[in-house]
C-alpha cells in the first residue's frame, strides 16, 4: 500500500468530528506533506517510538500509540501469565496529548489482562526506570518526547531489567505491531479508564513510590554535614517538565537553605513557552537561569529536560559571566568528584568501573585510570550503557557511574538509565563541597585541565527532515564507508572489560579517496561499527584516529532527523586545542555537506 492508498484508507476510517479529521482534510493535493505523514510506519530507535504529533502513520496519534501498545500487549501475552500478571507501569511528561496517549496505553494493556500501574500526574522517567525494577514489572512505558520541540510526542519502552528496551525485544515488539489494522479495536473512551481504576485493573502509584525513588537518589550521596556548604546559591528550571517537585523535595531534604526554581518554568507547559526547545544541552535555555542567577549570586545553574533524564549546568566563570558546559565537561566533573569523594571518604573499592558510550571524550578514561579505575565503553544511549551494568557484575566489578556526552548521567546502578534529579543532587553536592574548601566548580574543571591535558570537543549536527532527509544521511554515510582507507581489522578479546574499549589493532594501507587524512593530519585507525566490534553490538557509527591524538565519529542519530559529529583534541593550552579541533571540525564538515 503507497502513500495515497494509506492516506484514502485514512480518510475513511477517522470520523467526522475527530480532530484528525480536519488533518487529513486539510492534506488533500499537498503530496510532499501527505508522502512525509503516511510513506511509512514509525518504529522503534534508541528510545522507542518518537515523531511530530499529528494525523499520519509517521507521527504521534491515538492510532499509532494505539497500535503500538496493541502489539505490546501481544509481546507480553505470548510470554505468558507470569508477565502478564507482573504487570506494566506507565508515566508521562507534560507535553500535549502525553496524558491521553497514557490512558489509552494504560486501558488497552488493562483490557488485554495485563495488570497496570500508573500515576495521577507526571514524573520523571529516572523515576518510572527505577520502580520497574523495585516492582519487578514486566515493562515500563513513558509517553515523552524528551527534550524535543513541543511538537514532538513519544513512546518510550522498558523492559524488566530497568533499561529501555533491546534490540531484540524492541524487533519482537515490532513483529507483534506489523500486522496490526490502525483500526481495530481503536474505540477511545476516557470514561473507561475510571472504570478500570475502579475495578482494580488499573492502579494509581503515587507518595509511596515517590518516596523510594527519592531514598534512592538521597543514598547516593558521598559527603555530607559540616562537610558541605550548604547555603551555596543555586539556581535550578525543570524547564516547565517533571522535575520540579521531586527536585525540590530532594535539596531541601539534603539540607541545601539557598536553591531557586526560575519561577517561570516551575510549572508544567506544553508549549514550552519560555524556551522554546526545552533541551538543556542548549545555552539558550538557559537565559532566564542566568537572569536569575545574576539576582542572587548564584555559582551554578542546573537545568533538567521535560521528563528530567537529561541534564546540563553553567558555572559563573572568573569575570562572574555564566559558562555553559557541554556534555563531557560536566562528565568530567562527576567522575572526578565521585572517584575523588569516595577516596576520601575512604570508600573507592578496588574494583570499581564506570562506562561511557563510545562517542564520548577519553580524557574521564584518565581521570579513572588515575583513581585505578576502569572505564568501558558501550554504544550510546543508556539501555547499552547500563546494560553493561550486569557485564560488570558478572566479571567481579562495582558499578560507580555511567554517562554519555549527550548530557545523560547515571550513577545510581539500581535505577538503569539516565538521571538529572540525581546528577543535580551530586552536582550541587559537589559545588558545595568544594566551596566549603574555597574552590569553585569552575576552578576544579580548569585544574583537571592542567593534570591531565586540555581537551577541546565539539558536538555539531546537521539536521535533515523528512523522507529526503533519512536518504541523504543514509547517503553520507554510504560515501565515507565508499571512502575508507585500506583495513584490516582485528578484533577486541571478549573475556574482559577492556574488550568494551576498542582496544584492537588495525593497519592502514593504500591511498584512499578522501578520508586517509584530515585536516592535513594522516588517519592511522578507522573502527566501523557496522557489524559490531569486540563485544559490542552492530551499530551505524564510524571512529576515526589521527596522528596527532585527536579523533572524532559520525553517527546518524536515532530519535531525530540528524547527522551527529564528536571532534576531540588534546593540546597542552585550551586555545591550541580548540585551534586543533576547530580545523578538524571544519574539514570534515565540508566534505560530508558537499554529498548531495
Amino acid at each position: 500500500m503507497d502513500y495515497k492508498e494509506r492516506y484514502e484508507r485514512w480518510m475513511s476510517q477517522v470520523p467526522a468530528g475527530d480532530s484528525l479529521r480536519s488533518q487529513l482534510e486539510a492534506l488533500a493535493g499537498n503530496e510532499s506533506e501527505m508522502a512525509e505523514r503516511f510513506s511509512q510506519d514509525m518504529v522503534f530507535g534508541t528510545a522507542g517510538l518518537r515523531g511530530i504529533t499529528g494525523v499520519g502513520t509517521n507521527c504521534m496519534n491515538y492510532y499509532t500509540v494505539g497500535r503500538a501498545t496493541r502489539g505490546i500487549a501481544d509481546y507480553i501475552r505470548k510470554a505468558g501469565p507470569a508477565a502478564m500478571e507482573k504487570g506494566v507501569i506507565i508515566a508521562h511528561d507534560p507535553r500535549h496529548f502525553s496524558e491521553e496517549f497514557s490512558r489509552l496505553t494504560a486501558c488497552i494493556l488493562a483490557r488485554s489482562g495485563i495488570r497496570v500501574y500508573t500515576f495521577p500526574g507526571m514524573r520523571p522517567t529516572p523515576e518510572l526506570a527505577c520502580l520497574i525494577r523495585v516492582m519487578k514489572t514486566t515493562s515500563g512505558i513513558n509517553i515523552t518526547a524528551s527534550h524535543n520541540p513541543p511538537e514532538y510526542n513519544g513512546y518510550k519502552v522498558y523492559w524488566e531489567d530497568g533499561c529501555q528496551v533491546s534490540a531484540e525485544v524492541a524487533d519482537g515488539m515490532m513483529r507483534c505491531m506489523e500486522n496490526l489494522d490502525y483500526f481495530a479495536d481503536c474505540d477511545i473512551d476516557f470514561s473507561e479508564y475510571d472504570d478500570l481504576i475502579r475495578e482494580g485493573k488499573i492502579i494509581l502509584l503515587g507518595e509511596k513510590e515517590d518516596r523510594i525513588y527519592l531514598d534512592m537518589v538521597k543514598a547516593l550521596a558521598i559527603h555530607d554535614g559540616d562537610e558541605l556548604d550548604l547555603s551555596i546559591p543555586i539556581v535550578y528550571t525543570p524547564l516547565n517538565g517533571a522535575g520540579s517537585i521531586p527536585f525540590s523535595t530532594m535539596m531541601k531534604e539534603r539540607g541545601f537553605t539557598n536553591v531557586r526554581i526560575v519561577p517561570e518554568q516551575k510549572d508544567p507547559d506544553p508549549d514550552f513557552t519560555t524556551v522554546g526547545y526545552p533541551n538543556p544541552e542548549d545555552p539558550k535555555a538557559f537565559r532566564l537561569s542566568e537572569e536569575l542567577g545574576k539576582k542572587i549570586g548564584a555559582q551554578l545553574l542546573m537545568a533538567t529536560d521535560p521528563d528530567s533524564d537529561r541534564f546540563a549546568i553553567e558555572l559563573m566563570g572568573d569575570d562572574g559571566e555564566y559558562v555553559p558546559l557541554n556534555g563531557n565537561q560536566t562528565g568530567y566533573l562527576l567522575v572526578n568528584y565521585i572517584l575523588e569523594g569516595h577516596r576520601d571518604a575512604g570508600t573507592l573499592p578496588e574494583n570499581g568501573a564506570m562506562i561511557k558510550s563510545i562517542v564520548t571524550s577519553s580524557l574521564s578514561e584518565e581521570i579513572a585510570a588515575s583513581y585505578g579505575v576502569k572505564m568501558i565503553e558501550a554504544l550510546t544511549g543508556f539501555k547499552n550503557i547500563c546494560g553493561r551494568i550486569p557485564y560488570l557484575e558478572k566479571h567481579g566489578y562495582r558499578y560507580l557511574f555511567g554517562y554519555e556526552e549527550s548530557v545523560g548521567y547515571a550513577a545510581c546502578p539500581e535505577i538503569r538509565d539516565k538521571d538529572g534529579i540525581s546528577a543535580g543532587m551530586l552536582v550541587a553536592e559537589a559545588a558545595a563541597y568544594y566551596k566549603k574548601q574555597g574552590k569553585t566548580l569552575f576552578q576544579v574543571l580548569s585544574e583537571l585541565g592542567d593534570r591531565y591535558g586540555y581537551y577541546a570537543e565539539a558536538e555539531p549536527n546537521l539536521v535533515l527532515k523528512g523522507i529526503s532527509g533519512a536518504q541523504r544521511i543514509r547517503r553520507m554515510m554510504d560515501s565515507i564507508r565508499a571512502n575508507l582507507p585500506a583495513a584490516q581489522t582485528v578484533p577486541a578479546p571478549q573475556d574482559a572489560p577492556d574488550a568494551a574499549r576498542g582496544q584492537s589493532s588495525e593497519s592502514l594501507s593504500g591511498i584512499p579517496a578522501l578520508w586517509g587524512s584530515v585536516a592535513g593530519i594522516p588517519v592511522t585507525k578507522v573502527i566501523d561499527y557496522k557489524d559490531g566490534y569486540g563485544d559490542i553490538p552492530a551499530s551505524n557509527v564510524l571512529r576515526f584516529f589521527l596522528e596527532n591524538g585527536s579523533w572524532f565519529a559520525v553517527r546518524p542519530s536515532g530519535t531525530e532527523p540528524k547527522i551527529k559529529f564528536y571532534f576531540y583534541s588534546k593540546q597542552d593550552s585550551p586555545e591550541k586545542a580548540r585551534e586543533v579541533n576547530d580545523a578538524i571540525k571544519d574539514d570534515v564538515l565540508e566534505r560530508i555537506s558537499a554529498v548531495e
